[in-house]
């Protein structure tokens, strides 16, 4: 099965919030001044940005957040 180019795209922003909260725990291993949107966008290969939209991050952090605190 292959995946389709949006749930590509969920795979790398669920990963890119997921990387850039690991990194917040640890200031020092990210450049300064890096917000979690510029992490997505430089974590999302090109052929995927045509579909890149703030509600779609929105979507896939509320899910990753609610599932996260869920876990705990």
């Amino acid at each position: 099965m292959v995946l389709s180019d949006r749930e590509k795209l969920l795979v790398v922003i669920s990963n890119a919030i997921s990387v850039y909260s690991m990194y917040t725990k640890n200031p020092d291993t990210m450049p300064k001044n890096t917000t979690m949107i510029d992490f997505i966008l430089k974590a999302t290969p090109e052929d995927l940005k045509k579909d890149l939209t703030m509600d779609l991050i929105d979507e896939v952090f509320a899910f990753v957040s609610k599932t996260q605190a869920e876990l705990s």
